[in-house]
């Protein structure tokens, strides 16, 4: 478990351990596995669950900030054990994020579940999700290009947005009318947007760190 200096939450836990088998290019956490000759072995580690009983106030939580939870390569019942021990803390609020969003149809979630799919624009967008009380968001980082069209609908709650960081940052950069078409989107669907740190170098407009509405009285 780790305080995280991810700006919108306040910790993550990581109960999968291993190299991401999604093999996104970009990938921060990709890139740390080689660094350090982290164990590329893809394991399931229960006990670091237990580590959400030592936050005390009522907290933000990123489940699995280096692995895809719902990636097509973790078996079912590690995730039926991670969602139920969660479930145990109805005064946190989890934050859940996926190139895999179909999997989400498969469990049902309480509504401090925040279920998310990251789309960078090189990848299909496919997140429908009918019918659910939590909060379905989008994050939007790395912005690798210009997303066009009217793509966004009334079921997303919530936009984050952010650059690319590392050594190709300076390469693969957003630009602002890129910037300034999501946020007209959404400002015409009132859909509120937390645009990450790493967007100031590239933005001078009105910096916006936005939560949505909350649907439980944790956070």
């Amino acid at each position: 478990m780790n305080k995280t200096k991810i700006d919108w939450c306040d910790y993550t836990i990581n109960p999968i351990k291993g190299l991401c088998q999604g093999g996104c290019w970009y990938c921060y956490a990709r890139r740390m596995y080689k660094r350090f000759k982290w164990t590329q072995e893809v394991t399931y580690r229960p006990e670091e669950l237990d580590k959400i009983a030592q936050i005390k106030e009522p907290s933000r939580i990123f489940i699995c900030s280096t692995h895809d939870l719902f990636g097509e390569w973790i078996p079912d019942k590690w995730i039926f054990d991670i969602i139920t021990k969660l479930q145990t803390y109805p005064q946190h609020t989890f934050l859940l994020l996926t190139k895999n969003p179909k999997r989400y149809v498969n469990w049902t979630f309480r509504e401090n579940f925040w279920l998310g799919t990251t789309w960078t624009g090189e990848e299909s967008y496919k997140f429908k999700l009918k019918g659910r009380k939590n909060i379905i968001f989008l994050s939007l980082e790395p912005l690798l290009k210009e997303i066009d069209g009217l793509w966004l609908n009334s079921l997303i709650g919530w936009i984050i947005l952010g650059a690319l960081t590392g050594k190709d940052a300076n390469i693969y950069y957003p630009r602002e009318q890129w910037i300034r078409k999501i946020i007209n989107e959404a400002g015409r669907l009132n859909i509120p947007i937390f645009m990450k740190k790493n967007l100031k170098p590239y933005w001078e407009g009105e910096f916006r760190q936005e939560f949505p509405k909350r649907l439980n009285n944790s956070c």
